[in-house]
């Protein structure tokens, strides 16, 4: 189904019913829970330039992702940011697989898929350039 996707009713299983269904040992959870900490700590230092993170609590956060395919990240993003308190949460992406986008009413408040191909496959082929933004890059639209 092409078309404007809104999904806003949360529902359903967790990333830890997922975890726990697919059997993933607690050591590697731990182990690559690590290294990802140590990433998004060195992008948070080369991001910010010292700046202190943007208060959330009790506001409208919008989350945007260049698209959803497992919707595995977007998932720990809503997870994590709910730590925070925000009023609300949306999640808004230009493309997205149509389950992905349903499954994610689970977390956030509202879901916005602008277009949900039933021959969705991979993000990227929804896109005529889909390389990879550099650091520099965020800078620059950061400052």
């Amino acid at each position: 189904m092409d078309g404007l996707l809104v999904i806003d009713k949360p529902t359903g299983p967790t990333s830890h019913d997922v975890v726990a269904q697919l059997r993933i040992p607690e050591w590697l959870i731990d182990q690559v829970a690590a290294a990802e900490q140590q990433e998004l700590e060195r992008r948070e230092h080369a991001y910010r330039d010292g700046r202190p993170p943007i208060p959330v609590k009790d506001k409208t956060v919008i989350l945007v992702d260049d698209g959803l395919a497992t919707g595995a990240s977007m998932r720990a993003a809503v997870e994590a940011l709910r730590l925070m308190g925000p009023g609300a949460i949306i999640v808004a992406v230009p493309v997205g697989a149509p389950d992905t986008c349903e499954l994610l009413r689970n977390d956030a408040d509202a879901v916005v898929c602008a277009v949900t191909p039933e021959n969705f496959m991979a993000v990227g082929r929804w896109y005529e350039d889909f390389s990879q933004t550099t650091d520099e890059e965020v800078r620059e639209l950061l400052a």
